[in-house]
């Protein structure tokens, strides 16, 4: 059992290079992570384009009530042109983010979740791959896991 518990307590502790989200280097890694959620709420996938790596790399892990599971790799230009004006509001909250930095690379890592006109769509986790160049932070990679059980947790 000692050695249970300190296991999970080995898997919540903060990573190397975590930092605040609030401090001014977190808010510098935070700010295109939210600028995609802005976007998302706005509807406007657009304005996702210049927050990201246009080579990088999405992954969505889509666990199915019935257990089934779907792994898609949309590219950033699919994954923007699928967001499109409606009279649906969208909202992502990622409550409690982990910030890690090394240098220019950096780490956000959180749950999630996901609201349609104010009601839970689906809840997970996100990943978010950054690096910085010319002081400026990028979104690489974007790594997401979607279900809708377990939401109501958040």
């Amino acid at each position: 059992m000692l050695v249970a518990t300190a296991l999970a307590l080995s898997l919540q502790a903060a990573p190397a290079g975590a930092v605040d989200p609030t401090s001014p280097e977190g808010a510098a890694v935070m700010a295109p992570v939210n600028a995609v959620f802005a976007a998302l709420a706005a509807r406007d996938g657009q304005a996702i384009l210049p927050h990201v790596d246009q080579n990088g790399r999405i992954t969505v892990v889509v666990d199915r009530v019935d257990g089934a599971r779907r792994v898609g790799t949309p590219t950033w230009a699919e994954f923007t042109s699928g967001l499109t004006a409606g009279p649906e509001r969208f909202e992502e909250q990622m409550p409690n983010p982990t910030v890690a930095i090394d240098g220019n690379i950096a780490t956000v890592w959180g749950r999630y979740v996901f609201k349609i006109d104010g009601q839970t769509s689906h809840c997970g986790v996100n990943h978010f791959d950054l690096i910085r160049r010319n002081d400026e932070w990028t979104i690489v990679n974007l790594t997401w896991s979607q279900r809708t059980t377990g939401c109501e947790a958040l």
